[in-house]
């Protein structure tokens, strides 16, 4: 039973930095590429940032730059560094992994689990 667990969100200024983590569990993740997404009211939930099974990384246009996805396949952890936040940055965020093993980083449609989420807001 594969179960995400986000944390780390909180209020910042604008401009200041937040690091959410992810603690994953219930199966090998070595073999799935693993994700962040977010969702701020009345909108749709986009990506934000995802790395492969391989290494391989993928970030759209709106955070590329201020954003990093990193993990740590032994304590089972994925991270989202956010630097120089801004108020359009104010969404819950969520942590996800693909159904599939051994997809690309781009391959956005095979998400398939998704952690509970943590609020992140950025204050002008």
């Amino acid at each position: 039973q594969v179960q995400l667990v986000e944390s780390g969100g909180g209020l910042v200024q604008a401009g200041g930095s937040l690091r959410l983590s992810c603690t994953a569990s219930g199966r090998d993740f070595r073999k799935y590429s693993m994700g962040w997404f977010r969702q701020a009211p009345g909108k749709e939930r986009d990506f934000v940032a995802t790395i492969s099974w391989a290494g391989g990384y993928f970030y759209p246009e709106s955070v590329r730059g201020r954003f990093t996805i990193s993990r740590d396949i032994k304590k089972k952890m994925v991270y989202l560094q956010m630097d120089k936040l801004k108020p359009e940055d104010t969404a819950v965020y969520y942590c996800a992994t693909m159904r599939d093993p051994f997809m690309g980083a781009q391959d956005l449609e095979d998400f398939a689990f998704w952690g509970q989420g943590t609020q992140v807001t950025v204050s002008s």
